[in-house]
C-alpha cells in the first residue's frame, strides 16, 4: 500500500485517547437496548440511545420481526429497483404517507441513503440547496455530491436564511433542507418562519424528521405536523432507527415528486432493499405509536423533568426543547474524562467533541426513552451533577 499506508498509519489519536483513559467510542454492549444495558457485564443506565418511544425491545416489534423472517427470509437479494420490492415494502410506503399526510412514501435501507440519494437529486446545475449550518452529515454529504449551489446559513436564523434567498435567482428551483429536531443540540426548526420565508422567495422546504417522528406532532407524526403545516412542506424525510425500532429510512411528497425520486435515486436503484424484518418492525411500531398516545406524553413528562433538574444544578443545555438534552462542558479532554466516569458510576452518555464541534462547543449528549423512568432520571441527574462538580464543571 506504500504511501497510502504510511499516511493512515500517522493516525493516532484513538490509540491516545486510550492511553489517557479517555477513549468513549464502540463501547460493546451485551444486551437489549433498553433504559438498562449491560456493559463488562455490569448494569448501566441507558441516556443515550435515539430510541425515543423504548420500542426495540417490545414483544409486537420483535414478534412481527420474527414473522417477516418465516414468511420472507432474512434479505431480498437485491434492489427495490429490481427483485427487492416486497409486498411488505408497499404496505409500509402507504403506512407512511398517511401517517405523514402525503400522498406516497418510498423506503430505502439507510435514513443515510435517503439523504444522500434525495438531496442530491433534485437541484441541478443552476439551482439552488440551502442548508441550516447544523444539518445532519448526511445532507451535507448530499448536497457535496449535487451540481447545484449550496449555501449554507447560520443555525435556526431566519435572518441568516432570508439573505441567502436573496443571493438565488428567483426562476431557479431553490430548496431549504433543515432537520425538524437538530440531533446534538436538541432545538426545533423554526418551521413558521422557514414557510414564511419559502413562500415569498419561491422556495421548496424539505424536513429531515429523523428525530421527529414519535416525538413530536400528533401521534408523533413529525414538526409539519406539530407546527399545522404539512401542507407547506414539499418533502418530509424520517428514519427507522430510532422511534421505529428498526433500519432504514423513507422521503414522503407528491406523487409526482416521488415517482421522479423512486426512477433517478442512486442510493435506491444501486442499493440492496430494507431487510422483511426491518419493514416489519416499523409496521408493528407505527400501531404502537399510534394505539399508546401515552407514551408520548411520558417521555415529554420525562423531558421536563430531566430538563428541569440539569438547569438546576447549573448546566448549560442550550436551547434545548425535547428529549435530546446537551449538556455543554466546552472542553473536550473534559466532555471524554466525564464520560468515561460516568460510565464507571453506571451512567451512559454519549461525547460530542471535536472536531464534530468546535472545541468551545464540547458537550454530552444526554437523551430519553419513553421508558425511563421517574427514579431513573432522577438518579442519572444526581450522578452526572456529582460527576461534573468533580471535575470542576460545575461549581
Amino acid at each position: 500500500m506504500g504511501i497510502l499506508r504510511e499516511k493512515l498509519s500517522s493516525y493516532d489519536a484513538p490509540q491516545k485517547a486510550m492511553q489517557a483513559g479517555i477513549y468513549p467510542y464502540f463501547r460493546a454492549i451485551e444486551s437489549e437496548q433498553d433504559t438498562v444495558v449491560i456493559i463488562n457485564g455490569k448494569k448501566v443506565l441507558m441516556f443515550g440511545s435515539n430510541s425515543y418511544l423504548g420500542l426495540t425491545n417490545h414483544p409486537k416489534v420483535k414478534a412481527a420481526a420474527k414473522a417477516a423472517i418465516d414468511k420472507y427470509g432474512t434479505g431480498c437479494a437485491g434492489s427495490r429497483f429490481l427483485n427487492g420490492t416486497l409486498d411488505i415494502h408497499i404496505e409500509l410506503e402507504n403506512k407512511l404517507a398517511r401517517m405523514v399526510n402525503k400522498d406516497a412514501a418510498l423506503c430505502y435501507s439507510t435514513g443515510f441513503q435517503v439523504n444522500l440519494g434525495v438531496v442530491s437529486l433534485l437541484a441541478g446545475r443552476h439551482d439552488y440547496l440551502l442548508l441550516d449550518e447544523l444539518d445532519h452529515a448526511s445532507i451535507i454529504e448530499g448536497s457535496r455530491l449535487s451540481f447545484s449551489k449550496v449555501l449554507k446559513f447560520a443555525h435556526n436564523d431566519m435572518d441568516a436564511l432570508r439573505n441567502k434567498l436573496k443571493l438565488c435567482h428567483k426562476d431557479r428551483i431553490k430548496l431549504i433542507v433543515v432537520d425538524g429536531i437538530f440531533s446534538m443540540e436538541g432545538d426545533i426548526i423554526n418551521l413558521p418562519e422557514v414557510v414564511k420565508l419559502a413562500e415569498h422567495y419561491g422556495a421548496s422546504i424539505m424536513v429531515d424528521d429523523a428525530h421527529s417522528l414519535g416525538v413530536l406532532g400528533k401521534k408523533g407524526s413529525g414538526t409539519a405536523s406539530h407546527f399545522g403545516l404539512t401542507d407547506k412542506v414539499d418533502l418530509i424525510m424520517g428514519t427507522f432507527s430510532k422511534s421505529f425500532a428498526s433500519l432504514g429510512g423513507f422521503i414522503a411528497s407528491d406523487k409526482e415528486v416521488i415517482n421522479y425520486i423512486k426512477h433517478n435515486s442512486r442510493t435506491l436503484i444501486f442499493s440492496a432493499s430494507m431487510t422483511p424484518a426491518s419493514a416489519a418492525s416499523v409496521l408493528a411500531s407505527i400501531e404502537i405509536m399510534e394505539n399508546e398516545p401515552e407514551r408520548i406524553k411520558h417521555l415529554w413528562d420525562m423531558t421536563a423533568l430531566a430538563l428541569n433538574g440539569f438547569k438546576s444544578a447549573g448546566f448549560d443545555t442550550g436551547k434545548s426543547e425535547t428529549p435530546i438534552i446537551p449538556l455543554f462542558i466546552r472542553d473536550d479532554i473534559k466532555a471524554l474524562q466525564l464520560t468515561q466516569n460516568l460510565l464507571a458510576d453506571g451512567i451512559f452518555v454519549n461525547p460530542v467533541v471535536s472536531p464534530a464541534v468546535p472545541k468551545e462547543d464540547s458537550l454530552i449528549r444526554y437523551s430519553l426513552m419513553a421508558t425511563h423512568t421517574k427514579e431513573q432520571v432522577e438518579i442519572s441527574v444526581e450522578k452526572i451533577t456529582k460527576a461534573a462538580k468533580s471535575l470542576h464543571i460545575l461549581s
